[in-house]
C-alpha cells in the first residue's frame, strides 16, 4: 500500500512533535513493508530525496515571508499533489491549516485520516476571532475527513461530546534513550544541580506560572529553559526574568543531549495545557526524569499517579519548598514510567496502531 504523510515541516525531524511522529512512523511503516512518502517544506535543510527508504516530496512554503498563514498554502499545494498521486492511505497531521483545503479540493474518493492533535482553538495567543475560525476547521475536520486520530483519551472524550464523532486513540511514541553526563558540560551543568523546562515558548505552556513559581521558592537552584526565543513572547520572557538564575538557552534539536538533560535535572517542569499526549512528555518518562507537571485531563491520563501536580505558580513554589519530603518517591515514579513506555508508548507498538488503522481502510 502507498502511504502519504502530510502536514508537517518534513522529515528528519527539525522542529518538533508532529515532526517526530512522522519521522518514526514513516520508517516503521516502511520496514513493515509500505510504500510511504511524506511532504517536506522546500527550506528543510535535509536535501536528498528518501531518508531510510522513506520518500520525500518537497514543496513551496512562504513562510518566511507572509508567517504561519503560508501553512494554508503550503498544506493545499501538499494535498493537491497528493490526491493526484494515487495513495492509498492519507495521513493529515493536524487539521488547523488542512481543513480549509478539505472544501477546495475533490478528496471524496481518498482515504483521508486526520490526527487532530490538541485543543487548538484554546490557544491564548491567538485573538477571538483566529480562536472562532480554528474551532471551525476543526468541525471541518471531524466532518471530512474518513477516520479521526486523537492522540490522547481526554482529545477522544471530547470529539465525541462535541461531534459525536468516534476516533481512533493512537498516541505518540517514544523509546528508551541512553543518557551521558558528559553532555552536560556544555550547558555549564553537573547532575541534580538543576531545574528544567522544554517546551515552544508560548503563554498556554505555563512558563510563566512555573518560573514565578520558582522564583518564589525557597531553594534557587538553576532553572534551565530550552525553546525557542526569538518569538514576541520568547523576547517577553528574556526581559522578566533577565535578572534571576534562570537560564535561557534557546532551541536545542540534538536529542542526546535534551534527553541527559531531562535525566540528570533535579526536576524536569512540562507546563502544556491546551491537550494531547505531547511527545516532549514521553521524552521525558523515557528519559525517566522526574516531573513535575500542569495539572489537566490530557498530562493525568499519561502520567497518572507518576508525577507532581501544580495548577498555579503558589503550588509550584510548594512542591519545590517540599522537594526534600517528595524526592522520596521519586525513584518509584521514575519507574513505572518507563515501565509505561515499554508497554504503551514504544514507537514498535505505536507503528503497530497505525498499521492495524491502514489496514482496516482496506476491508
Amino acid at each position: 500500500m502507498k502511504i502519504a504523510i502530510l502536514g508537517t515541516r518534513g522529515i528528519p525531524n527539525n522542529y518538533g512533535g508532529f515532526e517526530q511522529c512522522a519521522e518514526n512512523l514513516s520508517v516503521g511503516l516502511v520496514e513493515n513493508g509500505y510504500d510511504v512518502t511524506v511532504y517536506s517544506i522546500e527550506s528543510h535543510p535535509y536535501k536528498s530525496k528518501t531518508f531510510k527508504g522513506v520518500n520525500i516530496i518537497k514543496k513551496y512554503c512562504p513562510e518566511n515571508k507572509i508567517g504561519s498563514a503560508a501553512h494554508f498554502i503550503y498544506d493545499f499545494i501538499c494535498l493537491k499533489d497528493a490526491l493526484k498521486k494515487d495513495f492509498d492511505v492519507i495521513f493529515e497531521f493536524g487539521y488547523q491549516s488542512a481543513a480549509i483545503s478539505f472544501i477546495l479540493l475533490p478528496i471524496k474518493k481518498s482515504v483521508i485520516i486526520t490526527n487532530m492533535d490538541g485543543l487548538e482553538w484554546k490557544r491564548a495567543k491567538w485573538s477571538f476571532f483566529v480562536k472562532k475560525l480554528t474551532k471551525w476547521f476543526e468541525k471541518l475536520a471531524t466532518k471530512k475527513s474518513t477516520f479521526l486520530i486523537s492522540d490522547n483519551k481526554g482529545i477522544q472524550d471530547y470529539i465525541k461530546k462535541k461531534y459525536n464523532k468516534q476516533s481512533v486513540m493512537i498516541p505518540y511514541g517514544a523509546d528508551k534513550v541512553n543518557p551521558k553526563k558528559e553532555f552536560l558540560i556544555k550547558y555549564d551543568v553537573s547532575n541534580q544541580d538543576y531545574y528544567l523546562l522544554i517546551a515552544r515558548l508560548e503563554p498556554e505552556n505555563n512558563i510563566e506560572m512555573i518560573l514565578d513559581g520558582y522564583l518564589s521558592s525557597k531553594f534557587k537552584t538553576r532553572f534551565l529553559v530550552v525553546g525557542n526565543t526569538e518569538t514576541s513572547y520568547g523576547k517577553y520572557l528574556l526581559d522578566k526574568y533577565d535578572k534571576s538564575d534562570i537560564l535561557f538557552l534557546g532551541s536545542i534539536f540534538n536529542k542526546e543531549h535534551l534527553d541527559s538533560l531531562r535525566k540528570f535535572a533535579k526536576v524536569y517542569f512540562h507546563g502544556h495545557s491546551v491537550g494531547g499526549t505531547n511527545p516532549a512528555l514521553l521524552e521525558a518518562m523515557a528519559a525517566k526524569a522526574f516531573i513535575f507537571a500542569h495539572n489537566n485531563v490530557f498530562n493525568r491520563d499519561v502520567l497518572e499517579d507518576n508525577a507532581f501536580y501544580f495548577k498555579n505558580s503558589n503550588e509550584v513554589e510548594h512542591l519545590l519548598n517540599c522537594l526534600k519530603d517528595i524526592e522520596k518517591l521519586k525513584k518509584e515514579k521514575i519507574l513505572n514510567n518507563s515501565i509505561k513506555i515499554d508497554n504503551e508508548y514504544s514507537h514498535k507498538n505505536i507503528t503497530a496502531q497505525y498499521i492495524n488503522l491502514i489496514e482496516k481502510t482496506s476491508r
